[in-house]
C-alpha cells in the first residue's frame, strides 16, 4: 500500500560510460549494489548507462531492440535481487534500422517496467572551440511526456536537454508530480555554466524534488561530461551532490516537504493562461506642411 507520507532513500549512480555495454552495466551493478547496502530504496543511472558512443556506425552496430537488450534484462534482475525500484536513466536501444531511441525505464522491486519514456528534446547545438552535437542524426525524439506512480509520490521522468525547457516540467508538475527527474550526460562546459541553476530552478518553480544522476569525467569516445549528480528539495536547496568521478550519492527524501514548499509559495495554483499579442504595426508618421500664416 502506498504511503506517501513516509521517508525513503534515493541513490543517484554516477557513471562514466564506455563503449562497451557489457562493461558499463558491470560498473551500474556494482553502484546498485552499494546503494542497496546503503539502504536506498530507490536507485537512478544516469543518461546513456549502456554506451555513451558519437560515432554513428559504432552506435547503430552495437545496440539493439528493447526486447532483445541485455543491458535492460540486467537492470530488471538487479531490482528483483535488491527489490529496489530501478530508475535507468537511458539506454539507446534501437528504434529503426537507421536510428536509435534514447530511453529511460522505471522498473519496479519485481523487476517489472512500469514506465517507459523517450527523450523529446534533442540536443543539437554548436557550443563553439569545435564541440558540435547533433542528437537528432542518430535518435528518433519521443512525443509524449510520462509520469509513473512510486510508493512515495508521483515521478515525472526526463531526461538531460529536457531540463532547458521548463514548460515541460510544468506540465508534469500540474499532472501531479512531486519528484522531477533529470539523468543526464551533461558536457563539461555547458554543465559548469547551467547545471546547478537548471536543475534548483525546476525544483523551486515546480516545488518538487529534483533528483538527477549524471556522468562524469573524460569518457573512452573523449567527451568530457559534467558530473556532480544532483539531489534538490522543493525549496532550491541541494541535499546531496556528487563530483566527477564514478560513485554513489544519497539523500533521504521527505514528502511532506513538497506540500510545504508548495503552501508556503502556490504558484501552481497562481498559473494563469494568456496569449502573446503580437507587437503592433509602427504608426504612419504623420508629415506635417507648414501653410501660409
Amino acid at each position: 500500500m502506498s504511503n506517501k507520507t513516509a521517508t525513503f532513500k534515493a541513490a543517484m549512480i554516477q557513471m562514466r560510460s564506455g563503449l562497451t555495454p557489457a562493461a558499463n552495466v558491470d560498473a551500474a551493478a556494482a553502484l546498485i549494489a552499494e546503494a542497496k547496502a546503503a539502504g536506498a530504496d530507490y536507485v537512478q543511472t544516469p543518461e546513456m548507462t549502456n554506451l555513451l558512443a558519437a560515432n554513428r556506425e559504432q552506435l547503430l552496430k552495437t545496440i539493439v531492440g528493447e526486447k532483445a537488450d541485455p543491458s535492460l534484462a540486467a537492470f530488471r534482475d538487479m531490482a528483483r535481487k535488491h527489490s529496489l525500484h530501478v530508475h535507468v536513466g537511458s539506454l539507446a536501444v534501437k528504434h529503426s534500422d537507421d536510428r536509435a531511441s534514447n530511453r529511460a525505464f522505471l522498473i519496479d522491486p519485481q523487476g517489472e517496467i512500469v514506465a517507459r519514456y523517450d527523450k523529446i528534446h534533442m540536443f543539437d547545438v554548436d557550443l563553439g572551440n569545435g564541440e558540435t552535437y547533433r542528437e537528432s542524426n542518430n535518435y528518433a525524439p519521443g512525443e509524449s511526456a510520462v509520469l509513473a506512480d512510486l510508493p512515495w509520490g508521483r515521478l515525472g521522468i526526463t531526461i538531460c536537454y529536457d531540463v532547458r525547457f521548463p514548460a515541460l516540467y510544468r506540465a508534469l508538475a500540474e499532472a501531479g508530480a512531486t519528484m522531477l527527474t533529470v539523468p543526464s550526460a551533461f558536457t563539461k562546459q555547458t554543465g559548469a555554466a547551467h547545471w546547478h541553476i537548471l536543475n534548483r530552478a525546476r525544483a523551486i518553480e515546480n516545488g518538487c524534488f529534483v533528483m538527477a544522476a549524471a556522468q562524469g569525467g573524460k569518457h573512452e569516445n573523449n567527451r568530457e561530461t559534467f558530473g556532480h549528480s544532483l539531489i534538490v528539495d522543493p525549496w532550491g536547496r541541494v541535499l546531496a551532490e556528487g563530483g566527477t568521478e564514478p560513485g554513489v550519492i544519497m539523500a533521504e527524501i521527505d514528502p511532506a516537504e513538497v506540500a510545504k514548499a508548495r503552501s508556503r509559495i502556490p504558484s501552481l495554483q497562481h498559473g494563469r493562461r494568456f496569449e502573446v499579442v503580437e507587437p503592433l504595426a509602427e504608426p504612419a508618421r504623420l508629415h506635417l506642411v507648414r501653410g501660409a500664416e
